[in-house]
C-alpha cells in the first residue's frame, strides 16, 4: 500500500519508482488482487497516470481495464475509474477533470499539448486512433459499454458517454457498423435524450452527432425513435433562437438527420414537423444586439429549412415542402425578417438563400413573393429592394450573391413572372414616377461596376430562359443613349458594349446574355444579323490569337456565331447559313473554330458552376459562369459543331427529313385525337349501359318487394278472416250468460262511451283514409300527364313504353291493396255496428259472399302477380333492344329516366300509407278487443243495448201471456 500512498498522497515513501514501474505493479495489482478495495485504488491511481504516461498506461493497463469493466460491474466507483482512464488514453484533450473530494487524485499535469505544433498533434491523435481500434478489435467491448449505458448511476453513465463519443471520433465507420448490429443498440443511445441530468443529455447530443455523421441506416433508426419530436421539445424548452449551445447542438444533430436522407426528409414531413419551425423565426421590432449565439442558432434553422428543400433532393419531395411550408407560414415568416431592419447581414444573407429555395420552381410561393412590399414609403415590392442591393457595388459581395440566386429562383419555371419583369421593360408600361425591375437591369447592365454588368445581364438572360415570347417581346425595348441621338435597341446596345473592349467579367456577362436571347429564337436571329458591324466582330475575335484572359471571351463568340447558324431561317440573303459557313472557314478556320468553341467547357471554372444552381464564389473575379448557362452549352456545343461541318446538300437532305417527319407527326396526331374521341365515346357508352343495367337491377329489385308485399297483405288478410270468426264465435257463446250474471247500469254506460268514442276514431280514421284515397288519385294523374307526354316524343321506343306501363301496373297494384284495405276497414265497421244493434245471428249466407268474393280478389291478386312476372321478363329481353339505341334516344331515356324516379316514389309513399293503414288498423282492433274483454270480465255478454232491450222486451210478451191464460 505505500506505493498507492506514494502516489496519492503525493509523500515519499521509500525508494522512488518511475513512472513505468509504478504503472507495471499498479497493472498487477489489479490483476492479481482479490480484494475490491484494492483493485479500486489501482484503479484509481492508473486513472492519475493515465494523462502524464498515456502511452505506457495505454499499452499496459488497457486489457485490465477491460476485465474490470466485465467482472466488477456491480461495483459503480471502479466502473467510473475505469471508464475515465480508458477515455484518457483514448481522447487527447487536455481538460481538468472535476475534483472526486477526499479521492482527488494528485494535480493534473499541465495542458502541454494545448500549444503543441501541428505535427506533435497529429502524432497524438494517431495514438488515440491506434487505442481505439485496439479497443474495437473485440466488438463485445463496444456492447459492454452499450451495457453499462443502462446504468443510472452518474459516475457511470456519463463516462460512458463521453467514452463512446471518443470512440466514435476516432473510429466512426467501425463503431458505427458494431452499433448497428448490436441488439437494441441504437434504441440504448436515443434513451440518452430522455436524461434528466443535463450534463448526460448534451453529451448524449454530441454522442449522436457522432453516430449519425454519412451513415443513412442509423440516420432512419434515430430518427424512427422519436428523434425528431424529443430533439425539438429541447429546442423548444431550451427557448429556440435565444438558446444556448444546447439548441445548436440539436440543430447541428437534426442536420445530420435530415441532410441527403430523403427518407427522413419525408418522414419529418408526414409528422408536420414543419408547422413546429415557423415560432423559431419570429423576431421583433428591435433587433439590435443579437448574441452570437443567436446568430449561429438563427444561421443553423435557416439551413435546417435549405435542406428541406435543396435543389438536389427530388422534385416530388422539394414539391411537397415547399407547399407545406406556404401553408403553415413559415415562407411568410421569412419574408418578414427579409424586409425587417436591424438583422444581422450573415443572418440576412443566409435568409435571401432560404427564400431564393422555398420559392424556386413552386408557383404558389413565387407569387406570394411577388406580391411582398417593403415597409418603405411609398411601399416598393421586396424584388425591386433587393436589386437595389444587387447593382449597389457597396454592398457585401455575398448579399449581392444572394440577392441574384433569389431573382433566378424566382424566375425559375416561373412564365408569368418572366412576362412581369420583362414588361417593365416595355415602352407601354414604363412609369417615370416609380423605379422598375427592368429600370434596375438596365442600369446595372451599363454601369461602370462590371460584377453590376454580369449579375444583371445573368438576371435578365434568366427571364428570357426557356420563353420565346419573351425573347420576342425583349427586341422591342429602346434605350435613349444621349439627348439628340435616336434611340437604339436593347441588342444593340449590348453588341455596342461589346465592340468597346471593356472588362472581361462585363463582356463575358453581355456574351451569355446573347446567346441565351438569339437561341431557339430565329426571330431574334435575324434582327443580330441585320447589323452589319456584328459577324465582322465576332470573326475577328474568333480568329486572333489572344492570351489566356481572352480565351473564354473567343469561346463564347464562337458560341454565338454558332447559334446564329444553327438557329438561321436564311431570311437575310447576304446572312444565310451557307455564307456563314462559308465565311468561318475562309477566316477562321473549321478545326479553330470547333477548338475556340471548347475553351468554353475546358474553363476551370465551368464545372464548378455546372454543379449548384447557387451562385457560390470565393471573390469577385470567380464570377463568371452561370449554372443554368452551362446547361445551354452542354446543349448547343454539339449541334452547332455538327452544323459547322455539314454541307448544304445534307442540310437539305435533313430539311427533307424533318419535314416528313413533321407530317408523319401530324398525322399520328390527328390518328392520337380520333382514338382519344373514340374512347371517350366508348366510355360514354359504357357508363350509359351500366346505368340502364343498374336501372334494370332496381326495377327487378322492385318487383321482388312488390310481390313480397303482396304476399304479406295476404297473410294479414287472413289473420283478420280469423279474427273476425273467432269475434263471430265469441259473441255467440257469451250471449247467454249476460242476463245472469246483471251488470250494474253505471258500467254498461261507462263502456257505451267507450263504444262511441272508438266509433269516433273510426270515423276519424275514414277521414284519413279518404284523404289518402284523394292524395293518391293526384298522383296517379300526375304520373298519367308526363307519361303521355314522354309516349308521344319516343313512339320508337316501345320497348320503354312497355317498361313504363309495368311500373304504372304496380302503383294500380298498391292502389288495389289500398282499396281491399279499405274494404275490410269497412266490413269491420259493419261488423262493429251490427254487433251495437243487436243483430246477435250473422246471416250465413251474406258471410259466404263475403268469402267468395275475397277469394275472387286473392286469385286476382294472384293472376297480377304473375302479370308482373312475365312484364319483368319482357324488359330484360328489351334491354339489349335499348343498349343499340342509346345514341339516337338519350333525351327520351332521360325524360323516362324522371318519370320512373317519380313513380318509384309514388310507389314508396304507397308503401308508407299502407303501413300506416295497417297500424291504425291494428290499433282499432286491438281496442275492440280490449272492450269485448272488459265486457267478458264483467260478465257482460258482448251484444250491446239493443240485444239487451228486445230480450227484455220479448219476456214481457211471455209474462202477459201468461196472465191472460190465468184470467182464462
Amino acid at each position: 500500500m505505500n506505493i498507492f500512498r506514494g502516489i496519492i498522497g503525493g509523500q515519499p515513501a521509500g525508494p522512488q519508482h518511475t513512472g513505468v514501474e509504478t504503472i507495471q505493479k499498479l497493472c498487477d495489482r489489479v490483476a492479481s488482487s482479490t480484494l475490491l478495495e484494492d483493485r479500486r485504488d489501482a484503479v484509481r491511481a492508473l486513472k492519475s497516470l493515465s494523462k502524464k504516461y498515456r502511452m505506457e498506461v495505454g499499452s499496459q493497463a488497457m486489457d485490465h481495464l477491460i476485465r474490470i469493466l466485465q467482472t466488477d460491474s456491480a461495483d459503480s466507483e471502479i466502473l467510473g475509474y475505469a471508464l475515465d482512464t480508458i477515455y484518457n488514453i483514448i481522447c487527447s484533450d487536455e481538460e481538468d477533470e472535476q475534483d472526486e473530494s477526499e479521492d482527488a487524485v494528485a494535480p493534473p499535469v499541465s495542458g502541454k499539448a494545448r500549444n503543441v505544433p501541428e505535427e506533435l498533434q497529429k502524432q497524438v491523435d494517431d495514438v488515440g486512433a491506434q487505442f481505439t481500434e485496439r479497443f474495437i478489435q473485440d466488438p463485445e467491448n463496444i456492447t459492454l459499454l452499450l451495457t453499462l449505458l443502462e446504468e443510472f448511476d452518474f459516475h457511470v453513465r456519463w463516462p460512458a458517454v463521453k467514452l463512446l463519443t471518443a470512440l466514435l471520433k476516432n473510429q466512426c465507420a467501425q463503431v458505427q457498423g458494431i452499433i448497428l448490429v448490436s441488439p437494441m443498440g441504437v434504441s440504448r443511445l436515443m434513451d440518452l435524450l430522455a436524461d434528466s441530468r443535463e450534463v448526460i443529455r448534451n453529451d448524449g447530443l454530441l454522442l449522436l452527432q457522432q453516430l449519425t455523421k454519412s451513415n443513412a441506416a442509423i440516420q432512419k433508426i434515430v430518427a424512427f425513435e422519436n428523434a425528431f419530436e424529443r430533439l425539438l421539445d429541447i429546442i423548444t424548452e431550451e427557448g429556440t433562437s435565444d438558446g444556448g449551445i444546447v439548441v445548436e447542438d440539436c440543430l447541428l444533430l437534426l442536420l445530420n438527420l435530415l441532410k441527403n436522407n430523403s427518407s427522413n426528409q419525408n418522414f419529418f414531413k408526414e409528422g408536420s414537423y414543419v408547422q413546429r419551425m415557423k415560432p423559431w423565426f419570429e423576431v421583433g421590432d428591435d433587433n439590435a444586439g443579437w448574441s452570437a449565439q443567436k446568430v449561429t442558432n438563427l444561421h443553423y434553422m435557416l439551413q435546417l429549412v435549405r435542406v428541406l428543400v435543396s435543389p438536389v433532393n427530388s422534385p416530388g419531395a422539394t414539391a411537397s415542402c415547399q407547399k407545406a411550408m406556404f401553408q403553415c407560414g413559415l415562407l411568410q415568416q421569412l419574408c418578414t425578417i427579409l424586409m425587417a431592419t436591424g438583422v444581422p447581414a450573415d443572418i440576412l444573407t443566409e435568409t435571401i438563400n432560404t427564400v431564393s429555395e422555398v420559392i424556386r420552381g413552386s408557383q404558389v410561393n413565387q407569387d406570394y413573393f411577388a406580391s411582398v412590399n417593403a415597409p418603405s414609403n411609398p411601399p416598393r415590392p421586396a424584388i425591386v429592394v433587393l436589386l437595389m442591393s444587387m447593382v449597389n457595388e457597396r454592398q457585401p459581395f455575398v448579399l449581392r450573391c444572394a440577392v441574384l440566386y433569389c431573382f433566378q429562383c424566382f424566375l425559375y419555371k416561373n412564365q408569368k413572372g418572366q412576362g412581369e419583369i420583362v414588361a417593365t421593360l416595355l415602352p407601354s408600361t414604363i412609369d417615370a414616377n416609380s423605379i422598375s425591375a427592368g429600370q434596375l437591369l438596365c442600369g446595372g447592365l451599363f454601369s461602370a461596376d462590371s460584377l453590376s454588368n454580369w449579375c444583371a445581364a445573368v438576371a435578365l438572360a434568366h427571364a428570357l430562359q426557356d420563353n420565346l415570347t419573351q425573347k420576342e417581346q425583349l427586341l422591342r425595348v429602346q434605350l435613349a443613349t444621349s439627348l439628340g441621338k435616336p434611340p437604339v435597341s436593347l441588342l444593340q446596345q449590348c453588341t455596342n458594349i461589346l465592340s468597346q473592349g471593356s472588362k472581361v467579367q462585363t463582356r463575358v456577362g453581355l456574351l451569355m446574355l446573347l446567346c441565351t436571347w438569339i437561341s431557339n429564337c430565329p426571330i431574334a436571329v435575324t434582327h443580330f444579323l441585320h447589323n452589319q458591324e456584328n459577324v465582322p466582330f465576332l470573326t475577328a475575335q474568333i480568329s486572333e490569337n489572344l492570351g489566356e484572359d481572352e480565351r473564354l471571351v473567343q469561346g463564347l463568340c464562337a458560341l454565338l456565331l454558332g447559334i446564329c447558324i444553327y438557329y438561321n431561317d436564311n431570311s437575310l440573303e447576304n446572312c444565310t447559313k451557307d455564307k456563314l459557313k462559308q465565311l468561318i472557314e475562309k477566316r477562321i478556320g473549321k478545326e479553330n473554330f470547333v477548338e475556340k468553341l471548347g475553351f468554353i467547357t475546358k474553363h476551370e471554372l465551368y464545372s464548378r458552376a455546372g454543379q449548384k444552381p447557387q451562385p457560390i464564389f470565393s471573390t469577385p473575379e470567380h464570377m463568371l459562369f452561370d449554372h443554368e448557362f452551362t446547361k445551354l452549352v452542354k446543349e448547343l456545343e454539339g449541334v452547332i459543331t455538327k452544323a459547322v461541318h455539314k454541307s448544304s446538300e445534307e442540310e437539305k437532305k435533313e430539311e427533307e427529313v424533318k419535314k416528313t417527319l413533321e407530317q408523319h407527326d401530324s398525322i399520328v396526331t390527328q390518328y392520337k385525337e380520333l382514338i382519344r374521341e373514340q374512347d371517350a365515346q366508348i366510355n360514354e357508352l359504357k357508363a350509359q349501359v351500366a346505368s340502364m343495367t343498374s336501372q334494370s337491377e332496381q326495377m327487378q329489385s322492385t318487383l321482388t318487394q312488390q310481390l313480397a308485399q303482396i304476399q304479406q297483405h295476404k297473410d294479414q288478410y287472413n289473420i283478420l278472416k280469423l279474427k273476425l270468426g273467432k269475434t263471430g264465435d265469441q259473441s255467440a257463446s257469451q250471449g247467454e250468460g249476460a242476463h245472469v250474471n246483471g251488470l250494474q247500469s253505471e258500467e254498461l254506460s261507462q263502456l257505451r262511451e267507450e263504444m262511441e268514442e272508438l266509433r269516433r276514431q273510426h270515423a276519424q280514421l275514414q277521414a284519413q283514409l279518404a284523404d289518402k284515397d284523394t292524395l293518391i288519385h293526384s298522383l296517379k294523374s300526375e304520373a298519367a300527364s308526363p307519361a303521355d307526354a314522354a309516349a308521344a316524343g319516343a313512339s320508337d321506343n316501345s320497348e320503354l313504353l312497355k317498361e313504363l306501363e309495368a311500373l304504372r301496373a304496380q302503383v294500380q297494384s298498391q292502389s288495389a291493396d289500398i282499396t281491399q284495405l279499405q274494404t275490410e276497414k269497412q266490413e269491420l265497421l259493419r261488423r262493429s255496428e251490427t254487433a251495437e244493434s243487436g243483430s246477435g245471428s250473422v246471416d250465413g249466407g251474406a258471410g259466404a259472399a263475403k268469402v267468395a268474393e275475397l277469394e275472387t280478389r286473392l286469385a286476382a291478386q294472384s293472376a297480377e302477380t304473375q302479370k308482373l312476372q312475365e312484364e319483368r321478363k319482357s324488359v330484360s329481353a328489351s334491354r339489349a333492344a335499348l343498349e343499340s339505341e342509346l345514341a339516337s334516344a338519350t333525351s327520351t331515356v332521360a325524360i323516362l329516366q324522371a318519370e320512373k324516379s317519380k313513380l318509384q316514389q309514388d310507389v314508396t309513399e304507397s308503401k308508407k300509407e299502407q303501413d300506416d293503414l295497417l297500424m291504425l288498423l291494428a290499433d282499432q282492433d286491438q281496442k275492440i278487443h280490449s272492450l269485448k274483454q272488459k265486457l267478458k270480465d264483467l260478465g257482460e255478454p258482448i251484444d250491446d243495448e239493443d240485444d239487451l232491450d228486445s230480450k227484455d222486451q220479448s219476456e214481457e210478451d211471455e209474462d202477459e201471456e201468461e196472465e191472460e191464460e190465468d184470467d182464462e
